[in-house]
Parts: structure tokens; C-alpha cells; sequence
């Protein structure tokens, strides 16, 4: 089995020792390699080439996850209708899209918090509205809540994201500064942007100081582990979940996509964070 990773620029990326842990659990002869494409224009010549070297799947990463689309053969559901793709599959001769983070991310809620998440009328409230937040509100709209309400700065990119929501889902579309006024009325909080991330590790999109204990508190930045607003968070006694989990809960989907096979994470977010906090 061979799988590669496409991006740019992607040389300090961890899939390579996610995908090998999981080849070596799942006891499949196999690589997974990183694949530099520094102009979008490449794409479709790097496909072809995959295929002659027998790549049966690869990961899309930034800034390609829309530029991929027009090359690819058929989408599923998700990718389509969130607009961008991160894993596809060579199946019959032909390369179909998915999308696994938003999906990866709901799962590793589920297996940190599965009681609360059992919930799907839990008031949700999702910061930011870009891609991450594209994925994950289509994922959650998906599995069923029923109330997912979007901050951000501009009204108009969360209202896009909105429209994405099941006939079940309900959502309002708040200021940052609005959300701040409201946040005890949530028990899951989602943050989607970069504030935060390394070197402005010291950066908190907003202040969380009205939280109702026991909420949920989450930040998809992982760099650090521990950012300001989980530290904010665990300071007024919210649970708090990592954003390095999501990484690895996509990566799974992935490989079930390429193999068929779910593999078992054990102490992988453990061993994870170990590598990311030496870095």
C-alpha cells in the first residue's frame, strides 16, 4: 500500500508517523509519503503520476483542499457540499474525494466526552468561519444537533456556513463580541481560528470568564497543546478537549477509507503530544 500527503509547504507535517503507526498496528506492508507540490498548476500532472506509482490514496493539505476538486473524479457528500476535500481514494481507476476533518473531529469529542456528546440538544456555539469551522459545523449539523450558533467577525462568511445545517439544525449568527455577552448559555464551545497559535501563543480570541462550569471547551490549535483560551477555560472549570486529537481522529477516517481497517489510537494522542511538545 502506498499513500502520500500533498501540500505545500508540508516538510514538518506528522501524517508520515500517524499513517505509520497505523500501517504497522493494522500489520499492512505499506508507506506514506510526503509529496511537495509547489504550484497548483502541477496537480494534475502529480496525479497521473501517482497512479503509475501505485498510490492507492493521499491526503490533501493546505493550500490545495479546493484546488484539488476540478481534478478529481467524484466527490462524496461531504466534500461536496463543504467545498473541499483532505483524503482521496484511487477506487476502479478513479480518484474520489472526502472529507475527513470535520467528521475526525466530532468523533474524538465523542471518545473524550461521550455521555455529554450523547446530547444532540446541546447548545453549541462555534467560533470562527472559515474552513475548519466549515467542516466541523457540517459534521455536527450532520450527526444530528440541533442548536450550533457561529461567531465571527464578519456575519456574512458565518451565514454561508450556516445554510450547511440538516433541516433539524438551528443556528444564529453573532459578533465576537456578542457570543462574549452569551457564553453562559453554551455547553460546547468550539474555537476555530489560528488566534492562539505559536508565536502568538499568549492570544485568546476572546475572554471566557462566564462560562458555566462543566461546559465544554475546545480549541483546534495545537501548537500549543495548551492554549490561552483552554488555560482561560480550565481557570473557570470548563473541561477542556485538545486540538491534536482532531488530527488524529481525521487521519483514522482516512485510512477506514483506504483499507477498510479501523485501527485503534491507544496512546496515540499521549505519544503525540509528546512530539508536538518538543517541537
Amino acid at each position: 500500500m502506498k499513500f502520500q500527503l500533498i501540500g505545500y509547504p508540508i516538510q514538518h507535517s506528522l501524517s508520515p508517523w500517524i499513517h505509520g503507526e497505523f500501517l504497522r498496528k493494522a500489520k499492512m506492508e505499506g508507506n506514506y509519503t510526503i509529496n511537495e507540490i509547489k504550484r497548483k498548476e502541477d496537480l494534475p500532472f502529480q496525479l497521473e503520476e501517482m497512479k503509475e506509482k501505485g498510490v492507492t490514496g493521499f491526503n490533501v493539505t493546505a493550500p490545495y483542499k479546493q484546488a484539488i476538486i476540478p481534478y478529481l473524479d467524484e466527490l462524496d457528500i461531504a466534500a461536496r457540499e463543504i467545498g473541499a476535500v483532505n483524503t482521496v481514494h484511487l477506487k476502479s481507476g478513479r480518484w474520489i474525494g472526502y472529507n475527513t476533518d470535520g467528521l475526525g473531529y466530532v468523533r474524538s469529542l465523542k471518545v473524550k466526552y461521550p455521555e455529554e456528546m450523547a446530547d444532540h440538544s446541546l447548545k453549541i456555539l462555534l467560533i470562527g468561519a472559515g474552513g475548519a469551522a466549515r467542516g466541523i459545523f457540517y459534521a455536527l449539523s450532520s450527526e444530528g444537533y440541533q442548536h450550533i450558533d457561529i461567531a465571527n467577525r464578519t456575519a456574512e462568511k458565518a451565514e454561508e456556513i450556516a445554510k450547511l445545517g440538516k433541516s433539524w439544525t438551528v443556528s444564529n449568527v453573532y459578533t465576537l463580541e456578542k457570543a462574549e455577552q452569551k457564553l453562559n448559555q453554551y455547553d460546547l464551545i468550539i474555537q476555530t481560528t489560528s488566534v492562539g497559535m505559536k508565536p502568538e501563543a499568549d492570544q485568546a480570541i476572546f475572554s471566557i470568564s462566564s462560562l458555566k462550569p462543566g461546559t465544554i471547551v475546545s480549541d483546534i490549535v495545537y501548537q500549543p497543546i495548551l492554549t490561552r483560551f483552554l488555560q482561560m477555560a480550565m481557570e473557570n472549570k470548563a473541561k477542556v478537549h485538545y486540538g491534536h486529537t482532531m488530527l488524529l481522529y481525521q487521519a483514522q477516517l482516512a485510512f477506514e477509507i483506504w483499507t477498510g481497517i479501523t485501527v485503534s489510537l491507544d496512546d496515540m494522542d499521549e505519544q503525540l503530544q509528546r512530539i508536538l511538545e518538543g517541537r
